[in-house]
């Protein structure tokens, strides 16, 4: 395949990954599920951090893609101007829900989402919704419960306005490490707020990298499962990196099945494990290494990255052990105080994440890499909207 580069207008600094041929990659394109250059332009925009901590956030727009992936766009919009779908965002991640809305060429809905003066949600669609496929784009992120109700009125708020269906797309689903007990008289909060969800009016969840499996069993209703895998292989492996000097690492034993999946991804690169002890809620010790890192490029890999302790205690142990470089990559940023000075303090080559979740620009510093999901959301919706298969695009 030829190899393609992107320009950009003045002003604007198009990722050095998105720009490069496609030949400039050291990993083997046929050990990665997707085809390096056409899935890193379908499902890869990213905003890059300087040493400066000051983020580069490109433009997207027709002059950030190639001209056989945005026409296929344009062609999606004008075949289905009439469509009967409906794209709302909530206030947790608008900015997600405007990139979600470009890539499938539609307007986001109108809709007026207000407090009262006691903390009370107000919610009013300022459009008609009759006999339409609508998807209501909230992740359930901090503040957690006000962003949870706010979600569940929006369904009800399309419900009683005779949509057709209502698919809630969770990008992060708030409370999903609390599904099982793990000691005695412990709530399984996952559990319910698949409940909540499900009476609200939801007819369909799509959600991304839930925290465990189990939690789409949770619903009583279908669950599209969104792995946000692909968004970062294609950004590793548009990295000068060896895949003879690359080890995938579990932070824990719970992970390893995610990181088996990763590595073999990644020119099938070997696997570590870190073994981890938990004390408290928030509260890591790192116990021992199984696996050879020395000399290596680490790449650890989690679904979510909340104080950091896990990522960093492994991190200083795998620089013991002799690693060369450690990377961490995950799929949320929750970052919870205190992840900034955490991630910060040098133990990490690269922290890459992707924007399921916010990130504030006070939460930026200089090893920060944030990939956009929006496309590869933008697509699954489509799918789910035309009836088509949705783990196909993972194949």
């Amino acid at each position: 395949m030829a190899s393609m580069a992107l320009t950009s207008p003045p002003g604007v600094k198009i990722p050095s990954y998105m720009a490069a041929s496609s030949s400039s990659s050291l990993f083997s394109r046929s050990s990665i599920s997707f085809r390096t250059v056409e899935s890193r332009s379908r499902f890869c925009v990213s905003a890059k951090c300087n040493l400066n901590g000051n983020a580069r956030i490109p433009i997207i727009n027709e002059t950030t893609l190639p001209k056989y992936f945005d026409s296929s766009r344009l062609e999606k919009s004008a075949s289905r101007a009439n469509t009967k779908l409906k794209l709302f965002s909530g206030t947790a991640n608008p900015a997600l829900s405007q990139e979600i809305a470009w890539y499938m060429g539609l307007e986001l809905g109108k809709i007026s989402i207000k407090r009262f003066a006691d903390g009370e949600v107000y919610v009013q669609l300022k459009e008609s919704v009759r006999g339409c496929d609508v998807f209501l784009v909230q992740p359930t992120c901090t503040p957690t419960n006000e962003n949870l109700m706010e979600l569940l009125i929006m369904v009800d708020a399309c419900r009683r306005a005779s949509a057709k269906k209502v698919t809630a797309v969770i990008p992060y689903f708030g409370y999903a490490r609390a599904d099982r007990k793990t000691q005695g008289r412990e709530s399984i909060a996952a559990k319910l707020v698949a409940n909540l969800i499900t009476e609200a009016g939801a007819d369909r969840v799509l959600a991304c990298d839930l925290h465990s499996g189990q939690s789409m069993g949770y619903f009583d209703i279908p669950v599209d499962h969104v792995y946000c895998q692909p968004v970062i292989l294609d950004y590793l492996a548009s990295k000068s990196i060896s895949s003879k000097d690359l080890v995938v690492v579990s932070p824990d034993v719970g992970g390893v099945a995610r990181a088996r999946a990763f590595a073999k991804k990644l020119s099938d690169a070997p696997l570590a494990i870190v073994d981890k002890r938990r004390h408290g809620h928030n509260v890591a010790e790192v116990m021992n290494l199984i696996g050879d890192v020395k000399g290596k490029v680490a790449v650890m890999v989690d679904d979510m990255i909340d104080t950091a302790g896990t990522i960093v205690k492994g991190a200083a142990l795998l620089h013991e052990e002799g690693a060369r470089e450690v990377y961490a990559c995950c799929t949320h940023a929750v970052f919870s105080p205190p992840a900034i000075e955490r991630l910060s303090s040098g133990l990490l080559q690269e922290v890459i994440v992707t924007n399921t979740l916010p990130v504030a620009e006070k939460n930026y510093f200089p090893q920060l890499t944030i990939l956009s999901v929006a496309n590869l959301l933008g697509e699954t919706i489509w799918r789910v909207h035309d009836d088509s298969s949705v783990s196909s695009i993972f194949l």
